[in-house]
């Protein structure tokens, strides 16, 4: 099984993808957005090539817990992603709330610079993403 998290952001794509044995996340690549249809294209695409069977999205609820206008905005690029999923592959969704937030601590702990951490704070959330529901999986086995 190999996994892949998103962390789908207004103007960037943050992916990570676990191992194959589905015990630990790794960054990726940031992808710019482009439009639903080609966001859609790329993923499908890094999906066949790294044979992933499982494509976890972080879904970017308020506090509430509800569903507020970020998550709307993610929530057509995933409708659109499952619809284009080839057979075998499965979505879930991760709750993501204040995964920005902690991988911003991690590369501040890790001494990047500003610019570095820019560069790649977004795959970092993937990578949280992507953990937490790992763990979370293997925890319910």
């Amino acid at each position: 099984m190999r996994a892949m998290g998103l962390d789908v952001g207004s103007k960037t794509i943050g992916v990570a993808i676990s191992d194959e044995l589905g015990v630990a996340a790794h960054p990726r690549v940031t992808l710019p957005r482009q439009g639903t249809d080609p966001d859609v294209s790329a993923l499908t695409a890094m999906i066949a090539e790294a044979e992933v069977t499982e494509v976890v999205v972080g879904i970017p609820y308020e506090l509430s817990g509800r569903e507020g206008p970020r998550a709307k905005r993610v929530r057509v690029l995933v409708d659109a992603l499952r619809a284009a999923l080839p057979a075998g592959v499965t979505m879930h969704e991760q709750d993501e709330r204040f995964t920005t937030a902690e991988a911003q601590r991690i590369l501040i702990a890790a001494d990047l610079s500003r610019q570095r951490r820019k560069q790649v704070i977004d795959q970092q959330a993937a990578v949280l993403i992507l953990q937490g529901w790992l763990d979370g999986r293997r925890r319910a086995m």
